[in-house]
């Protein structure tokens, strides 16, 4: 097969080139991007014949559809919304099938801070995301949705484990990609950059959907917070968790459910550091003035902070999953946890967060592009990733040493 990378400069794409070139099955890697340098240092860090450097505007539609016709699966590895819905729409058009690791259910768009999102003429978000749907299956696409961390690993985990109950009452999802616990004492909020922060900032502001008592509820993200040890797999660390919006689509693909929340994974004293930035308004977008100029306060904070955020020489990250299903089988209430903690890996000099993002989009291709998964339209991985498939992602996924420990208890 013929896979295609948008965004395949940077350290997530770069991780699912990696990945790919590593595949009997995979003949060509398409590296995409607007400079031609950038790709070409990616393509010199993995020294394959198979990258093929692409550089172009992906917002061209017209540009970006022509070069789609060539490939079989592509890999949205993006983390802004305007790219990526731009790059969905081009692909369920081209006739590609595509997966997308950003934080939405592109069925059900998010109403809040849409980061340029361009809707056609007289359609809503909700309408927008039905024509995606209803094309994609027009045109015989797979759009697998939400296929990265999480959403990715953490939907495949949860939507297996509820498999295995006969009833579902609840789930939590904890995940979080958190600097090492020596890097976290060099840095602001006990936190480094893994991902575009201007998006995880963005994560910290909005209104989420949760499901409380059996109905859908927005909270304000951040909120709901846990402070729980994760005691598995060698690790004893203290950790806290609030409610963001990493996996929007179980909200609509698991309407049984009469609790369900996403939070994610922080460093004590993470969550009140942000509480104080919140509080004295330097995450708003409505600009203030300054001497006389009008400034953003979060595109001040931004510019203040994020090289504080950077990775510095020696510092390395986690990535940490926690999830908790509950429910009943055979008329005997159970819980299933899943647990995983993923660290950066130095042979590779691949972070831990482009590892388990990286890597599942990448198998997520895979297993479209090997037929494993026939399902067309916009489908999130809880729904795809099952029976044959799941079994040939979980041994893909081991192979590159990431590693998910299920236990089942009775309660």
């Amino acid at each position: 097969m013929k896979v295609l990378v948008f965004g395949g400069s940077g350290k997530i794409g770069t991780a699912v080139a990696w990945y790919l070139i590593r595949r009997d099955d995979v003949q060509a890697v398409g590296l995409v991007g607007r400079r031609k340098a950038a790709l070409r240092e990616t393509a010199t860090r993995l020294k394959s014949g198979k990258i093929k450097l692409h550089a172009l505007d992906i917002l061209n539609k017209q540009l970006t559809m022509k070069l789609m016709k060539g490939y079989d699966v592509g890999v949205i590895a993006l983390p802004d919304r305007l790219t990526s819905y731009r790059l969905v729409d081009a692909a369920v058009h081209a006739g590609l099938h595509v997966v997308d690791m950003l934080e939405e259910y592109h069925r059900r768009p998010d109403a809040y801070e849409i980061e340029g999102l361009r809707l056609p003429p007289r359609m809503t978000l909700d309408r927008y995301g039905d024509y995606l749907h209803e094309t994609a299956i027009k045109n015989n696409v797979t759009f697998m949705d939400g296929i990265g961390f999480a959403p990715g690993l953490s939907n495949i985990a949860v939507g297996e484990a509820m498999r295995k109950l006969d009833t579902v009452e609840s789930a939590v999802a904890r995940v979080g990609g958190i600097p090492a616990k020596e890097a976290a004492a060099r840095h602001p909020l006990r936190y480094m950059i893994t991902w575009a922060f201007r998006h995880v900032l963005r994560e910290y502001m909005i209104k989420v959907k949760v499901k409380k008592d059996g109905k859908i509820v927005e909270v304000n993200a951040t909120t709901d917070r846990e402070t729980f040890r994760f005691n598995r797999l060698g690790i004893d660390e203290e950790l806290q968790c609030a409610v963001t919006p990493g996996m929007p689509s179980f909200i609509f693909t698991r309407p049984q459910l009469a609790t369900f929340a996403e939070k994610t994974i922080r460093w004590p004293g993470h969550w009140a550091a942000v509480d104080t930035l919140k509080e004295c308004g330097l995450l708003d977008l409505d600009p203030v003035r300054v001497d006389g100029a009008k400034v953003v306060p979060r595109e001040a904070l931004l510019a203040l902070i994020e090289p504080r955020l950077k990775q510095q020489k020696g510092d390395t990250d986690v990535c940490v999953m926690y999830n908790t299903t509950i429910g009943s089988r055979g008329g005997q209430k159970l819980r299933i946890d899943n647990y995983m903690w993923d660290v950066a890996d130095s042979k590779t000099n691949l972070s831990s967060m482009a590892r388990v993002t990286g890597f599942p989009s990448a198998i997520g291709a895979c297993l479209i592009g090997n037929g494993l998964i026939t399902k067309r339209g916009i489908i999130p991985p809880e729904d795809c990733v099952e029976g044959e498939a799941y079994r040939v992602f979980m041994e893909d996924i081991a192979k590159v040493g990431i590693n998910i420990l299920e236990e089942e208890s009775v309660l």
